[in-house]
């Protein structure tokens, strides 16, 4: 029974976490709209192998390894805000230019096995994952959880992330909201690629 509670709070908790705009969402939306529903699906699954990885990291103690080898942190934080910025810069380029045609989506965006690897890598890009994870697990895990209640912690996350960002995908592949994505590309385009700059100038800023 304490078990079933502390997956609840869990899923409660990441949950709050996904839904909250970010990177992901801005990246699972704009490859259901600018692709189909196969890619925007295929990036969902990178997204959650992603969400597995800094699960397993949290149970590993990976905050524990960011205190004891902070540059370890800055290197990451500043990788990933600089993947959030090129994105962003490369979609607002592309749409200055005109090149919004399928032949000429950003470059990680051109196939089903690139969509699943923009999805992990944008889900990696954020080592503050780690540290929401680290303080997750600190407040509903106990002190030795045992391996299988491990496991299904990173699974429930893992679940909760590909049921949001697969309904995220879904809603954008509809056809009347695809065809309003069309109508003001352009601009979307612009929007989302300053909203990317502005999570990596925040990531790079942050302590």
């Amino acid at each position: 029974m304490h078990d079933f509670g502390v997956l609840l709070s869990v899923a409660a908790l990441w949950a709050l976490a996904a839904i909250s705009p970010g990177p992901n969402f801005l990246m699972a939306a704009r490859v259901a709209l600018t692709r189909s529903r196969r890619a925007g699906l295929s990036a969902v699954a990178g997204i959650a192998l992603g969400t597995a990885t800094w699960g397993a990291a949290g149970c590993f103690g990976v905050q524990a390894l960011f205190v004891a080898a902070p540059w370890m942190y800055l290197a990451l934080k500043f990788l990933g805000a600089a993947w959030l910025v090129f994105i962003g810069v490369q979609l607002i380029w592309r749409s200055r230019r005109g090149e919004l045609d399928e032949s000429n989506n950003v470059g990680p965006v051109t196939s089903h096995d690139s969509a699943f690897w923009l999805g992990l890598v944008t889900t990696l890009a954020n080592p503050r994952s780690a540290v929401s994870v680290a303080s997750i697990f600190a407040t509903t895990m106990p002190a030795e959880p045992s391996s299988m209640l491990s496991i299904l912690v990173i699974a429930m996350m893992v679940a909760v992330s590909v049921g949001w960002y697969g309904v995220v995908v879904c809603l954008f592949t509809v056809r009347q909201v695809s065809a309003a994505y069309q109508r003001a590309r352009r601009w979307i385009e612009r929007i989302t690629g300053a909203c990317f700059i502005v999570f990596g100038a925040r990531l790079a800023s942050e302590p």
